[in-house]
Formats: C-alpha cells, sequence, structure tokens
C-alpha cells in the first residue's frame, strides 16, 4: 500500500466563464503528496486555489483533469472508499439550526454508512467540549461551539484524513487552543492532517511539512525546517550599553533603532558574515551590552515565494 495519505498527479480545474467571460483556470497541473502520519500544511494568499483542492479531496468538486488518490483508492475507480477515508472541516458553519449536537453526529454518521453500534458520538462530544450541549439546538450555540461541532462532524465516520479549512479563523485563543490539542491528540493516534490557515506561526509550529500554492501552483513544497532555512536573511539585534547617536553603516548592511533602543542590524548570511556585521557596530563607537541573531520565519519565506510569481 502506498506511504502517502494523498497523491495528486497534474490535477487540473478550470472554471466555465460567464456570458462573454473566459474561462478560469483554478489549478494548473498540481503534483503533490502528503505522507501518511503528517500534520501537513497547504498555505496560499485567498485566491490561489486551497478551496478548490480541498473541496476536489472532499469529492465536492469535480476535478477537469489529473489523478487523486485517497488513503491508496484512485478517487475515479474508487469513489466511496476514497471518501470514506477523510474527513473534512469546513471554514463555513454550515450547520443546520434546528439539529442538536448529538443529533447533527448522528445524521452524518447515518450518511456516511456507520452503523449504531459503531457509531461514538458521546466519546465526539466529550472530545470537542459539548457534553453538556448535546441536546441544546445548534441555533443556540455560540460561534465557537459551533466551529467545535463542525470538527466533531468531521469525525464522526473514523477517517484517516482529517483536512482543517481555517479551523481557527475568528475564534478566542481558548477555543484555538482546545482545537489544537485535539489536533495533536488525534495525530498521535496516526491521523494524517492537512491544515490550511492563515495564521503563519500555527503552520510553523505545528506542520511537519508545508506546500504553498500560488494562482492555482505549488511554488514550493517542502519539510518547514527546509523551508525556513531557503531564506539565509538575518537579523541582528544589538542591545547597546548607552544610547545610540548615529546608526552603523556598510555595505549590505540596513540598520535600524528600535523603540526599546535595541539596534537592528539586516543583513544576508552568503555575501555578508555575522563578524563584520559586529565589525561595522564598533566601527560606529557603539558599546554592545547584548546582541542576538534572528532567522527568517514562515512570514518571510511565505511573501518571499508568494510575491515574486
Amino acid at each position: 500500500m502506498s506511504e502517502d495519505a494523498i497523491r495528486l498527479e497534474t490535477v487540473r480545474k478550470t472554471y466555465r466563464g460567464r456570458k462573454g467571460q473566459p474561462e478560469k483556470q483554478a489549478l494548473k497541473g498540481i503534483d503533490l503528496s502528503v505522507p501518511r502520519g503528517s500534520v501537513f500544511g497547504l498555505l496560499g494568499p485567498n485566491g490561489a486555489g486551497k478551496s478548490t483542492l480541498i473541496n476536489i479531496l472532499a469529492g465536492l468538486v469535480l476535478k477537469t483533469s489529473g489523478k487523486v488518490s485517497i488513503w491508496g483508492f484512485d478517487q475515479d475507480e474508487n469513489p466511496r472508499q476514497s471518501r470514506a477515508s477523510i474527513g473534512v472541516m469546513p471554514q463555513e458553519l454550515n450547520l443546520d439550526p434546528f439539529f442538536t449536537p448529538r443529533g447533527a453526529l448522528e445524521v452524518q454518521a447515518g450518511l456516511y454508512g456507520v452503523p449504531k453500534s459503531d457509531r461514538y458520538s458521546d466519546e465526539i462530544l466529550r472530545m470537542i467540549g459539548l457534553e453538556d450541549k448535546a441536546e441544546a439546538y445548534a441555533r443556540t450555540l455560540s460561534g465557537g461551539m459551533r466551529r467545535r461541532l463542525l470538527l466533531g462532524k468531521a469525525l464522526v465516520h473514523r477517517p484517516s484524513i482529517l483536512v482543517l479549512d481555517e479551523p481557527t479563523a475568528g475564534v478566542d485563543i481558548e477555543l484555538r487552543q482546545m482545537l489544537w490539542e485535539n489536533i495533536r491528540a488525534l495525530n498521535a493516534q496516526g491521523m494524517t492532517i492537512i491544515l490550511t490557515t492563515h495564521y503563519l506561526e500555527e503552520a510553523e509550529e505545528m506542520c511537519d511539512e508545508i506546500a504553498i500554492i500560488n494562482q492555482g501552483e505549488v511554488v514550493a513544497r517542502d519539510s518547514t525546517s527546509n523551508l525556513l532555512g531557503r531564506l539565509d536573511a538575518r537579523a541582528m539585534v544589538v542591545h547597546p550599553a548607552a544610547p545610540v547617536t548615529a546608526l552603523p553603516t556598510g555595505v549590505g548592511i540596513a540598520a535600524e533603532l528600535r523603540g526599546d533602543g535595541a539596534v537592528v542590524l539586516r543583513y544576508h548570511s552568503q555575501s555578508t558574515s555575522a563578524e563584520e556585521v559586529l565589525e561595522t557596530v564598533r566601527a560606529a563607537g557603539i558599546s554592545i551590552r547584548d546582541v542576538k541573531t534572528e532567522e527568517a520565519d514562515l512570514e518571510d519565506v511565505f511573501l518571499a515565494l508568494t510575491s515574486s510569481v
């Protein structure tokens, strides 16, 4: 059996244009694999094609061409098995207001053909913190509770793969922490997690590997650590022993004064060494009380890759 939870081969999606309008190519031949058991980040700016890709995986949108394999099942040859292998927590709060949380989970399980003896609705309600709201109508739930219920609905058929589409968008810190605790626990049990998020610090902390999509194409795909290593941008933060009257100057070095009195010197490690930066500081007559260096974060990588395409 394939070691990949998901494999995409030259997947394209073209939407017909409205009358008099040209076609829109949402996906331009996506080749991508997601390892089993990983937490995989799918990032990209608005309109990059992420939602189209997720909807294709969920079976909600038909691809124009290409091949999709989910947990070893070809989506065209084994549509039921491939769909049963994946659960999707959508970004939109699409809940029937007249169902209770328990009722919503039971109906969702029935739609997936899960026998009553194999359902675990009460266990899901405990996990998502809605046990005390099990019989309340969904319309009475807060936005955060509804988002938790969406996670529960994605889990009713015990999928091997869980897709989270902007799961923490607009939620408070407490709910965000609860969601990530659940995700870590599910991943520890062997579930493959695919995450889309606009919170890049979350992707940096949670994801083993990341793919960045821009304008319907994969512009980068690597481990999180390797992606961060692609940029050689560095920042040296110098805390002077006395207030600075003049900023250091040097070729390939950009200096700025922070509000706390620290001097930030930005440079590229391939062309400028840390020792050269320190020499520039000393030449400016600055006595150093403390110093540290900072490397690029995921936001730097994201902006560098998406702004150049």
